[in-house]
């Protein structure tokens, strides 16, 4: 194990917390272009699905955080596919059964719970079940429950364009697929940047920093939609 300047192994650390919630990353959701193309599509798409999903997936804040979360600690590439492994069958689960019949729920309030998925899995990482409540919860059903909500909430958006039902289920699909291209394109390079870090003291020093700082990003994305759903809800 190196040793480095702390300052500068923390950038990293720091960088995946705070450029995931970023002001920009407030306006995530369906771009202009995208939007467009939803509203006119009449047919199987399955290119154009394809690109949307691993889009959504690369810039989806929420998503992102939640998964740094949930790998932070495992250190075993098996470990590391059984954990998103069950985070992808919980979100494609619900965002397949929630389009194809017709269930949505008030956006607020699914990326409210999505924020509070965030907030789980930092206090979950800075051992606050132990210390507080002296047990620990199955984390692995804990990462599937928090997936289906996250499916619900790529659902809730798909369902606000009214998709045709002409080769729904095809286009679903190629969506689901390119949602999950996109999430090992972010993995990978989350993994990468996690395993550098790793290499450092720093690493461990500032564990409880980092995890705190997820806690805060999704403490204050819940507080985001709430607020929005008092507004607008």
């Amino acid at each position: 194990m190196t040793s480095t300047t702390p300052g500068k192994t923390w950038l990293i650390g720091l960088s995946l917390v705070l450029f995931i919630i970023s002001p920009a990353a407030f306006s995530h959701g369906v771009d202009a272009n995208t939007e467009r193309f939803l509203l006119a599509n009449q047919g199987i798409a399955i290119g154009p699905f394809l690109y949307i999903g691993a889009k959504h997936m690369v810039t989806g804040y929420d998503h992102l955080l939640f998964l740094v979360g949930v790998i932070f600690f495992l250190f075993r590439t098996r470990d590391v596919l059984i954990y998103v492994s069950l985070f992808t069958l919980g979100h494609s689960l619900t965002l397949l059964f929630g389009v194809l019949s017709h269930i949505s729920v008030n956006p607020f309030l699914i990326d409210a719970i999505i924020g509070l998925s965030i907030v789980y899995k930092g206090f979950d990482n800075l051992g606050g079940f132990q210390h507080l409540l002296g047990f620990q919860p199955n984390t692995q059903w804990a990462v599937m429950i928090f997936g289906l909500f996250h499916g619900f909430g790529l659902a809730t958006k798909l369902q606000d364009f009214s998709l045709p039902e002409a080769g729904l289920w095809k286009n679903l699909l190629a969506f689901n697929v390119g949602v999950e291209i996109g999430q090992f394109l972010a993995l990978l390079f989350i993994l990468i940047a996690l395993d550098f870090w790793r290499r450092h003291r720093s690493y461990y020093a500032f564990s409880t920093a980092t995890n705190t700082l997820l806690m805060s990003g999704g403490l204050i994305l819940f507080g985001y939609q709430i607020t929005g759903y008092i507004i607008h809800g």
